[in-house]
This record gives C-alpha cells, sequence and structure tokens, in this order.
C-alpha cells in the first residue's frame, strides 16, 4: 500500500534554507522554489545523476536505481 503524502519540511544543509515539500511536488521542485538547484537529468528517480546524502528523516523512495538495501538504509534518496 501506498503511504498518503503529507506536507514536510526540507532542510537544505549546505545553504541553510528550509521549506515545505506539498503533496505530489518533488523534492527538486520545492528547493527550486527556495533558489537551491538540484542537478538532474531525467526528473523521474532513473537516471541517478540527482542522488543526493539524507542526514535525518525517512526518506520515501519513488526512484528506479536504488537497491532494496540502499532504499532500507535510509541514507540515500533520489528527490
Amino acid at each position: 500500500a501506498q503511504a498518503e503524502e503529507h506536507v514536510f519540511e526540507l532542510v537544505l544543509h549546505r545553504s541553510g534554507l528550509r521549506c515545505e515539500v506539498q503533496p505530489g511536488q518533488s523534492i527538486v521542485a520545492a528547493a527550486a522554489q527556495v533558489g537551491v538547484v538540484i542537478g538532474t537529468s531525467c526528473g523521474e528517480g532513473f537516471c541517478g545523476s540527482c542522488e543526493s546524502v539524507v542526514l535525518e528523516g525517512q526518506p520515501l523512495h519513488r526512484d528506479s536505481v536504488l537497491s532494496d538495501a540502499e532504499r532500507a538504509s535510509g541514507r540515500r534518496i533520489l528527490p
């Protein structure tokens, strides 16, 4: 069963900026609204170019790149 989507706070560590990510909105789009560009090629979680480190929280994965073990670790995300 798909987890219910909800608003969550995204903290962009390098810039120190924070923003809310709305249901149906990508992390990449939310970050762009506060001026942070996350490099992406496909924009769909297929190519892996946006792979990022998770410092805190448990991500909901929707990519096609990470292995089950990588997803379970919660340390990387394809935003």
